[in-house]
């Protein structure tokens, strides 16, 4: 068998690294709006701390785009172009070499490998990867690393099982509503600078139900085709890839269709309560074997399960009865049917998904976010954050209608729900109407759903921000 020879190797290595050449990335990526998260993902870069920063996501999501917005900003700021080496182990040329080889093939090319960055992109398809970055990290103290992946769960658990002391992990989720309108400069239109007023409710509704169905990804609010199919686009090239490739090959899953059935099965009841027993008897799965992917299937960033309180807010010691969401409301309409004004029933459904999935961009909010149930499933809150000591902080009650807000008193569960609590303000999404209405001494603030998703997500990054300036000062 012939072997393949190292030139053949190098030339493949330049071509991917055009800038090398010209100073300058790919012109489409280049002229990409840069997400709000990249104001947070390149000090890391910059840093002098000697950690390798491990990128992690869903798939996507803009890792990639972030990786080459990085190398062009640090070109533009000095940085010599052939001192950053970009390397995707997703590549069938690289897919036998581990991180140390690459590393050489680099090496053949510039000779000193102090003061140069290096990208591994894809890096969750090679084998025990944590380890050999780690060694990377402790050999070559003069060359920053830096790695990312889709498999976002196992990646961090990795990431803080070996790479301890060494790897700063970053997660970049999928888009806010926020940037959706961001990217494409559509914020000034309905939320004019240091205004919340809303300028045209019908409107941004309009846009809120594009959100719904493909505004997850930053690929699919440029591309047209996308919009028009993203059962294909998401469908096949993110869903499929992740059941069918990264978490069989991750975890050893042998029946890939039973992981699919169940997934299909979750998907269907986001923002809803369920229970293994009756997964077990919608997806014809095993209550052990379900267990064991839901742990996967959170790990890759698909879905997010949710504990329950009563109505005084304890929590439960058996935990029988749980919510499920999906990460991402688009993946939905990936699966069966991009959601209308004609569904109310689903339509309701994926804007409790998409209201919740704003809080997962901030990691302390994400560990409060819990849902009420009680009366043997009368009474139910649709979002219940806890404070620090078990008591209630805030709750929500999500709705995509203009129905009772001039009636109060019709939301008894959640009246219910405050009085016990001693919550003396509580926030219920509509669709059109802002009111803020005082009854039997709670304070009610109604506001319209797609509002609320836009500042949701703007307060839990702007949190998950200060977090990160926190512990990595900088």
């Amino acid at each position: 068998m012939r072997k393949i020879p190292p030139e053949q190797i190098i030339k493949k290595v330049s071509q991917t690294n055009s800038h090398w050449e010209n100073g300058q990335i790919d012109e489409d990526i280049g002229q990409m709006k840069k997400r709000k998260y990249f104001e947070l993902f390149y000090p890391l870069v910059t840093t002098d701390v000697q950690r390798a920063v491990v990128l992690m996501g869903p798939r996507r999501v803009g890792k990639t785009i972030i990786l080459w917005q990085t190398i062009q900003k640090l070109i533009d700021s000095g940085k010599t172009p052939q001192d950053i080496i970009y390397l995707s182990l997703d590549t069938p040329l690289f897919h036998s070499f581990s991180l140390e080889d690459l590393l050489d093939i680099y090496r053949e090319i510039v000779d000193d490998l102090s003061g140069k960055i290096v990208i591994f992109d894809e890096i969750q398809y090679l084998k025990n990867w944590d380890i050999q970055l780690k060694v990377l990290v402790d050999n070559y103290k003069k060359t920053k690393f830096i790695a990312s992946g889709s498999a976002a769960g196992a990646l961090k658990r990795k990431s803080q099982e070996s790479g301890a002391g060494r790897f700063t992990d970053f997660m970049l989720p999928p888009l806010t509503f926020y940037e959706f309108l961001d990217l494409r400069d559509l914020t000034e239109s309905f939320f004019p600078k240091g205004n919340d007023a809303i300028k045209n409710i019908d409107e941004l509704n309009h846009q809120f139900i594009n959100y719904l169905n493909y505004g997850g990804f930053p690929e699919a609010i440029f591309n047209r085709a996308i919009q028009k199919d993203p059962q294909r686009f998401i469908r096949s090239d993110i869903i499929d890839k992740v059941l069918l490739r990264d978490l069989p090959s991750l975890y050893g899953i042998q029946d890939t269709q039973e992981l699919n059935r169940l997934f299909s099965t979750l998907a269907y009841q986001t923002g809803n309560e369920i229970s293994l027993t009756d997964l077990s008897k919608h997806s014809g799965v095993a209550k052990d074997t379900i267990k064991r992917y839901l742990e996967y299937l959170e790990a890759a960033f698909l879905i997010q399960t949710v504990k329950r309180v009563d109505d005084h807010c304890k929590t439960f010691k058996r935990r029988n009865y749980f919510k499920v969401y999906l990460t991402n409301p688009s993946m939905y309409s990936a699966i069966y049917n991009p959601v209308s004004e004609d569904d109310p029933e689903t339509l309701g459904s994926l804007v409790e998904t998409a209201i919740f999935s704003q809080y997962m961009h901030s990691s302390t909010a994400m560990q409060k976010i819990h849902y009420a149930r009680w009366k043997s499933g009368k009474g139910e809150v649709d979002l219940v954050a806890l404070k620090d000591n078990g008591k209630p902080d805030f709750c929500v009650e999500v709705k995509w209608s203009d129905r009772n807000v001039d009636k109060p008193q019709r939301f008894s569960n959640l009246i219910e729900f405050c009085k016990r609590n001693q919550i003396e303000k509580a926030v219920i999404t509509t669709k059109t109407r802002s009111q803020k209405v005082t009854f039997d001494h709670i304070n009610f603030e109604f506001t319209p759903s797609a509002k609320a998703c836009y500042f949701i997500g703007i307060n839990a990054s702007d949190a998950e921000a200060r977090l990160m300036k926190t512990i990595h000062s900088y």
